[in-house]
C-alpha cells in the first residue's frame, strides 16, 4: 500500500562496491546496524564492533551465510568505558592496515540514570564521547586509506535537545528522554564541526568527508529501556521502518558516489534534510569539542 511506502522512506540505489575496503560498524549485531551490516557485507568487508561478542558472532555468522562473504568479523568495543574503546582501538590498528568507511551506528536510548566506567551520563557517554573518542584514535588510519568517510547516525530528536554545559551528566536534574535528544544534538554538531576541520586543501584533494543523519523511526531494540515505548512500538510498528528501510540512509552515506565531496551534511530519507538552529550553532560545536577532549583526557587540534 502506498502509506506503507511512505512509511519506508528513501532507498539507496547506489550499487557501488566496495572491494578491497574495509569498513567498520558499532553496534551491528541487531537493528539499523545490523542491517547496514548486510547491505554493506554484499560490496566489501566488513567488521561489526559490539559490546556482546556472540550476539555479534550470531548477526555475523547469519550475514555471512546471506551474502557469501566471509569477510565479516567480529570485534570487542564497549562504548560505555574508554579503557575499551582504547584497547579496541589499538587492536584493530595492528590487525587492519586499511579503514576506507567507518560507522558510528551503536546507541542507547531511554535508560534510567546511570554511568560509564568513566562517570559519564550514559547517553552522553555512549552516544557521543564514546563515538568521539574511537573515530579520534582512527583518525590516522582513515586519513591514510582516503578517500574515506565517516559516517554518523544521530536522530530527528537532536531538535529536542541541547547541551547543558552546566550540567552536562545530569546530575542536577535528569529526564531519559531529554537525555537522548542531548546526545542526538552532540551527534549532529560533532560532525559539523569535525567536517569542518577535517576541510583542508587535503580533504578536497582526496575526499575525507563526514556526514550525519536520522535514520527514521525504525522498529528496533532501541526502546527496551522503555516498556511504554515497547508497547507503542508494537502497537504502531506498521508507521514504522524495518530496521532493513531504516538503514537506507546510512548505506547511502556509506556508498553513495554522488557524496564523494560532500561534507558536513545531515541526511534522512536518502536526501539533505532539515537541521535544527541548535545543530547549526558553531560556537556551541566548538566548545562541545573542547569539553569532549578534556572530560577524555586527549589533544585533538
Amino acid at each position: 500500500p502506498s502509506c506503507r511506502r511512505y512509511v519506508a522512506g528513501g532507498r539507496c540505489k547506489s550499487t557501488a562496491r566496495l572491494e578491497g575496503k574495509v569498513v567498520l560498524i558499532t553496534g551491528a549485531n541487531t537493528g539499523i546496524g545490523k542491517a547496514t551490516a548486510r547491505d554493506l557485507a554484499q560490496r566489501g568487508k566488513v567488521i561489526i564492533a559490539c559490546r556482546d561478542i556472540a550476539k555479534g558472532e550470531a548477526a555475523a555468522s547469519e550475514i555471512r551465510a546471506e551474502t557469501g562473504n566471509q569477510q565479516v568479523i567480529v570485534k570487542k568495543l564497549d562504548l560505555a568505558d574508554t579503557k575499551s574503546i582504547r584497547e579496541f582501538a589499538e587492536k584493530f590498528l595492528a590487525e587492519e592496515k586499511e579503514l576506507h568507511v567507518l560507522i558510528n551506528n551503536a546507541g542507547i536510548m531511554l535508560c534510567p540514570y546511570s554511568k560509564t566506567a568513566d562517570g559519564f551520563e550514559m547517553h552522553l557517554g555512549v552516544n557521543h564521547l564514546g563515538h568521539f573518542l574511537l573515530t579520534f584514535l582512527l583518525l590516522e588510519r582513515l586519513k591514510q586509506s582516503a578517500p574515506a568517510r565517516i559516517v554518523n547516525v544521530s536522530s530527528l530528536a537532536h531538535h529536542g535537545g541541547r547541551i547543558r554545559f552546566h550540567d552536562l551528566h545530569g546530575e542536577k536534574s535528569y529526564n531519559r528522554g531529554l537525555a537522548y535528544c542531548h546526545s542526538k544534538l552532540a551527534n549532529v554538531l560533532f560532525t559539523r564541526e569535525l567536517a569542518r576541520r577535517l576541510q583542508g586543501k587535503f580533504q578536497r584533494q582526496v575526499g575525507f568527508t563526514a556526514n550525519v543523519l536520522h535514520p527514521g523511526s525504525v522498529y528496533s531494540e532501541l526502546v527496551r529501556h522503555s516498556l511504554v515505548m515497547t508497547w507503542l512500538w508494537k502497537i504502531f510498528s506498521f508507521f514504522l521502518k524495518t530496521p532493513c528501510e531504516g538503514a537506507q540512509t546510512s548505506i547511502y552515506c556509506a556508498v553513495a558516489e554522488e557524496l564523494d565531496s560532500v561534507t558536513g551534511q545531515y541526511f534522512s530519507d536518502c536526501q539533505p534534510a532539515y537541521v535544527s538552529p541548535r545543530g547549526r550553532d558553531d560556537e556551541t560545536a566548538k566548545k562541545l569539542w573542547s569539553v569532549s577532549c578534556e572530560l577524555l583526557g586527549i589533544q585533538w587540534d
